[in-house]
């Protein structure tokens, strides 16, 4: 049996403006997808056990097939290769957490093994990339890099599909966090889409918020790197702002980031495509994210209390 794990991830910085070849910061968490996998006998038999939101699985399932397919090509397999496939794992399937990046680098990881092909690091990334098209579309390339390598990256997609721009940025320790939940599945590609198409009808509105996310994340970088947290927590605030702007919120993100900053989260966030998913909440100190917890709980929101900059695998 092949066994592998791949990080769940939080962007702090830059979603939707990162497919347009601007500038992201992600971070690994300290929650992961784990799979195992078995030679099979008859074609692809999947068993999902991880804690997901209402319809998740569903929704997804069929995403969930063409990645695995995509997966064996770009390891140059037969796309029906029989295989026996459990998924489990400390990240629940709540979109926005880069839940599908890090099953496919878990399972990527997991075949590898079973089927004795070695593969690197960086051929593991490259294959998820694979397998997130079926997820994504036109994938930005983040989720997966995080979901392989773990930690806190700068990331700059090259749009002429050259090589991405990944650089590590330095913390001096994990920072707790506690992410919120909508309990709506997003459908990242259909949002992914709606920017594109209104940015390219709108220019006039649109360039100077991607110019303002652009500065955001210079500035969110430089504060991470001098332990800035407060400013760090500033500037989210403001990023979430931005992506109100650009039509990627909904009423239930703008809840729980009210909830967040009354409870002393230093700032709070959507993340990932929007429009349902969940959103992200600086909380430095077991008080402070046990603080906004209560209130999640309170509002009737499902959860996920974790950290951010955790080791690389």
């Amino acid at each position: 049996m092949g066994k592998g794990s791949g990080y769940g991830k939080v962007i702090l910085f830059g979603e939707h403006f990162v497919v347009h070849g601007l500038p992201g910061i992600v971070s690994a968490i300290d929650s992961t997808t784990d799979a195992e996998v078995k030679k099979g006998v008859k074609g692809l038999q999947i068993k999902d056990e991880r804690k997901t939101a209402k319809g998740y699985s569903e929704e997804k399932r069929l995403q969930q097939i063409e990645s695995i397919e995509r997966m064996l090509k770009a390891m140059n397999l037969d796309a029906k290769t029989p295989l026996d496939i459990w998924i489990g794992g400390s990240l629940p399937g709540f979109s926005g957490l880069g839940a599908s990046a890090a099953s496919s680098v878990a399972i990527a990881r997991a075949i590898s093994e079973e089927l004795s092909l070695n593969l690197s690091n960086e051929k593991i990334n490259a294959i998820a990339y694979e397998a997130e098209k079926a997820y994504a579309g036109n994938p930005s390339g983040i989720d997966n890099t995080a979901a392989t390598y773990g930690g806190l990256m700068w990331f700059k997609k090259n749009p002429a599909g050259g090589q991405d721009v990944v650089e590590k940025i330095h913390i001096r320790k994990p920072i707790e966090i506690v992410i919120g939940s909508t309990g709506k599945v997003a459908n990242t590609k259909a949002m992914v889409e709606g920017v594109a198409d209104r940015k390219k009808k709108n220019p006039a509105k649109y360039d100077p918020l991607f110019k303002q996310a652009e500065n955001l994340a210079v500035a969110g970088r430089k504060a991470l790197e001098s332990g800035d947290l407060k400013k760090v927590g500033d500037l989210m605030n403001e990023n979430h702002r931005i992506l109100q702007e650009i039509g990627v919120s909904s009423k239930e993100l703008d809840q729980l980031v009210d909830i967040a900053c009354k409870q002393g989260s230093f700032g709070a966030k959507l993340t990932g495509g929007g429009g349902g998913g969940c959103m992200v909440a600086l909380t430095p100190g077991k008080e402070v994210q046990g603080k906004v917890v209560g209130a999640f709980k309170g509002a009737g929101y499902e959860y996920l209390m974790t950290r951010i900059g955790v080791t690389t695998y």
